[in-house]
């Protein structure tokens, strides 16, 4: 009796309610790099050396964070090993982690390492020199940066949890009411009017006069010291007579 419930209530089940399939692999560049989603088991065989790539998406008003576990070999190590998590956004630029340890130092006898990062809330709208993560895909580099050179190869056990809360969407701000400059001509240049004003009717008799200015005042004043400087050359040169 037992088993006919249990079978029906598997046929009545909802089949997107299942469990979330395991990620068994990595990635070794951004191109690569697995697709990973929130709340999905990762669990990868790795050796120590390795540079291991997910990536996954982030919306407006998320704040993604990741858990990482290392399993390290009990048997071979000659040293501290130094690990580290990386996100980077699309554009390949790594984003801050503002909690978790990104870069620990396992010891010796240690038999594993937790990493964390948790990244800031993803805005919907930045200026273009910011570095603010934005709606989009992110790529996660997990490897051990600091090992003694014969710990190359060790075979290690890689656990990731990637969660995405929702943050203060309010704090966002990125929604205008009304555009800052209205285009009624989109693809044109627009163009106010400068307004008329009458000009005063000018004097007949004074019509003749022209509109002096600088370069008048200083053409008068070279031909002023050029024929004042003939004159006193003129003076100098001439022959007096007896």
């Amino acid at each position: 009796m037992q088993q006919l419930v249990l079978a029906a209530a598997l046929l009545l089940a909802d089949p997107s309610a299942g469990p979330t399939p395991l990620v068994s692999t990595a990635g070794t560049s951004y191109l690569t790099a697995v697709s990973i989603a929130a709340d999905q088991p990762v669990k990868v065989s790795a050796v120590t050396g390795d540079y291991l790539y997910w990536q996954f998406p982030a919306t407006a008003g998320q704040r993604p964070e990741l858990a990482v576990d290392v399993a390290l070999p009990a048997q071979g190590r000659t040293g501290d090993h130094a690990w580290t998590v990386e996100v980077f956004d699309g554009l390949r630029r790594r984003q801050a982690c503002v909690g978790g340890e990104q870069s620990p130092v396992a010891e010796t006898s240690a038999t594993s390492v937790t990493l964390g990062c948790r990244l800031r809330q993803v805005r919907s709208w930045a200026e273009p020199w910011d570095g603010d993560p934005l709606p989009g895909t992110y790529y996660v580099r997990l490897s051990s940066t600091d090992l003694p050179e014969k710990d190359l190869g060790l075979p290690v056990e890689v656990s990731l949890k990637l969660t995405a809360p929702t943050g203060d969407t309010g704090a966002d701000q990125g929604s205008l009411a009304a555009p800052l400059v209205p285009d009624n001509r989109p693809g044109k240049i627009l163009t106010t009017p400068a307004p008329t004003v009458p000009a005063e009717p000018e004097e007949e008799y004074f019509a003749w006069v022209p509109d002096f200015s600088s370069r008048w005042i200083w053409t008068a004043s070279g031909g002023v010291l050029a024929a004042l400087a003939g004159l006193i050359g003129f003076s100098w040169t001439r022959r007096r007579r007896v």
